[in-house]
């Protein structure tokens, strides 16, 4: 793609993820970005503003010294009750669940995306809020995540949960509730990679249009720009590059996983090298 301003808000992207502490609205809005070109990020960045304001507003001490049950309660009463962010279950098969952008205005979103919110406006505002990735749900902690902390669900409203509600969380979703890492703050690029992830699985489901597959392009292109990724996007990327119509860069881009890939699988390498001379035999 040629136009200028994609490849402007590529290397943003990539600047934004590269630099700590990364930005995690930016990083979200430029996702948005790429799925409506017109957007403008400032939008997004002014609501959190004025979410984080109106939070601000509400404390009575400083955010620093206010107890973490307090600005639980905060943070819901200002985000969960009267802006209204929440989730359904009918919100997993809507895009715009997991474009930021639209969570803003539409006060609907899945929970990594509402919690993506409550950690943005709780930045704003002072307060420490960080994401929880728990296995097949996202919520964020208030607090110390080494001495006083509470636990809230964004998707619920901002229902506050227990650790032993969170281990039976990880528990249904197969996850081990013994995990030491269960409740450890998620680095904010591991976020937006599950972001990511949630998108490219929304995007491949094979009963839908299949224009999805830019959509899901996109995703793994952002995936990629990501420091820490999974070395299989390769091979996703090039897949798609040739389902697009991208047959040469795809071509390459299945050689070069395959490359990477040889000394560790030979069987998986010699498979991809054929999809790869079957994308360069479309060429005729």
């Amino acid at each position: 793609m040629n136009d200028p301003s994609h490849e402007a808000r590529r290397r943003r992207f990539a600047e934004v993820v590269r630099t700590e502490p990364v930005d995690l609205a930016e990083a979200c809005l430029l996702m948005g970005a790429e799925d409506d070109p017109e957007l403008d990020t400032r939008l997004g960045r002014a609501e959190l503003d004025r979410l984080a304001r109106a939070v601000a507003a509400k404390l009575t001490e400083p955010a620093e010294t206010t107890a973490p049950a307090r600005a639980a309660a905060i943070l819901a009463l200002v985000l969960g009750a009267r802006a209204g962010f929440g989730g359904a279950e009918a919100d997993y098969a809507d895009l715009r669940s997991s474009l930021l952008h639209h969570v803003l205005r539409r006060r609907r979103g899945l929970p990594i995306l509402l919690s993506v919110v409550w950690i943005e406006v709780g930045r704003r505002a002072g307060i420490p809020v960080y994401g929880v990735a728990l296995p097949g749900h996202f919520v964020v902690g208030i607090g110390d995540p080494e001495g006083d902390f509470v636990l809230a669900d964004p998707f619920h409203g901002g229902r506050l949960l227990t650790v032993d509600d969170a281990r039976g969380i990880a528990l249904s979703a197969g996850g081990s509730p013994d995990d030491p890492h269960l409740l450890l703050p998620a680095h904010p690029t591991a976020v937006l990679l599950r972001v990511l992830t949630n998108i490219r699985a929304w995007a491949q489901n094979p009963h839908q249009a299949p224009e999805r597959a830019w959509t899901r392009l996109w995703a793994v292109e952002l995936s990629l720009l990501l420091p820490r990724h999974p070395a299989a996007l390769r091979r996703e990327h090039g897949t798609l590059l040739v389902l697009t119509g991208d047959f040469p860069g795809g071509a390459a881009e299945l050689e070069e996983f395959a490359d990477l890939v040889g000394a560790i699988d030979g069987e998986l390498a010699e498979t991809v090298r054929r999809e790869a001379r079957e994308a360069r035999s479309r060429l005729n």
